[in-house]
C-alpha cells in the first residue's frame, strides 16, 4: 500500500509541475499581465532592492495534500513579489504560522521561494493566478483560470478536504464542482466562515474569512478562530 501511495504521489507531483509551468507561461489576460508586470517595474519602496516575480503565481505544497486551500489571488506587492502563494504580505504573515501551529507547514515564516518552507499534506492554490488591480478580478479573467483548478483538482487524487479563504474562492470551488459534473446545481452551499458541507464524493467542503488586513486587523477573523478552521480540517481528512 505505501509503494502504492508513493507512486501516486509522484504521479501527482509530476503532473502538479506540468501544471504550474503552464500557469507561469499564461498569457490569457492582457490587462493582468500588464498589472504585474507594471508593479514589477515600479516596486514598493520598502522592496526596491528586490527582484518582483511579476508572472502568474504557481501553486505551491505537498502533491500527497489531503487538505487543500483556495484562495482568491495573489497580492501585488505579496505574491506578486515572491512568487509563492500568500508569501511576503500581511495574509501570508497571518496564513503561515496557523498553518505551522496546526502541523501543516516546517516554520511559522514565509518570506520567498527560497526561505526553506515546507508543507505536509497540504497544497495551496488560488481561483486567480496573477495579481489583480484592486484585488477584484473579472469574471472573465476567473474564467480563463478555471480550467488550472479543474486540471490541479484531478491530480490531486489524494486530496479529501477543501478549505476556501474567502467567497471568492468558495464560489470558484462550487463552480468547479458544477463544471466537472459533482453537484447539479448550487443548492445549499453558501459562504461563510466555519461552513462545512460534505460532497457526492466524500470530500469536504469548508470556508474561512479571507486573511486580508482587512479581516485580521479588524478582528473579523482571529487566530484562534482560523486555527480552529485547519484543525478541524486535519481531524476531516484523517490526519489528526
Amino acid at each position: 500500500m505505501a509503494n502504492k501511495s508513493t507512486g501516486k504521489c509522484v504521479e501527482a507531483g509530476a503532473a502538479l509541475d506540468v501544471l504550474n509551468a503552464k500557469v507561469v507561461a499564461c498569457t490569457r489576460c492582457p490587462r493582468l499581465r500588464t498589472y504585474d508586470l507594471e508593479i514589477a517595474a515600479k516596486k514598493r519602496r520598502a522592496y526596491l532592492d528586490q527582484e518582483y516575480w511579476g508572472l502568474p503565481v504557481p501553486s505551491f505544497g505537498d502533491p500527497c495534500a489531503r487538505v487543500l486551500i483556495v484562495g482568491l489571488a495573489p497580492g501585488a506587492h505579496g505574491s506578486n513579489r515572491t512568487g509563492r502563494p500568500f508569501t511576503g504580505d500581511g495574509s501570508g504573515d497571518f496564513l503561515y504560522p496557523v498553518l505551522y501551529e496546526a502541523g501543516f507547514a516546517s516554520q511559522p515564516k514565509a518570506t520567498g521561494r527560497d526561505d526553506g518552507m515546507k508543507l505536509r499534506g497540504l497544497w495551496i492554490t488560488s481561483v486567480g493566478r496573477c495579481a489583480p488591480p484592486d484585488n477584484k478580478p473579472l469574471p472573465q479573467e476567473l474564467a480563463h483560470c478555471a480550467p488550472y483548478l479543474d486540471e490541479e483538482m484531478a491530480a490531486l487524487s489524494r486530496m479529501r478536504v477543501i478549505v476556501c479563504l474567502g467567497k471568492i474562492g468558495f464560489d470558484g470551488v462550487v463552480q468547479h464542482l458544477q463544471r466537472t459534473g459533482e453537484i447539479a446545481r448550487r443548492g445549499e452551499l453558501k459562504f461563510g466562515h466555519g461552513v462545512e458541507y460534505k460532497l457526492p464524493s466524500g470530500r469536504f467542503l469548508m470556508a474561512s474569512y479571507h486573511p486580508s488586513l482587512q479581516n485580521t486587523n479588524t478582528g473579523k477573523l482571529t487566530a484562534p478562530m482560523f486555527l480552529a478552521i485547519f484543525r478541524r480540517a486535519r481531524e476531516l481528512a484523517g490526519l489528526s
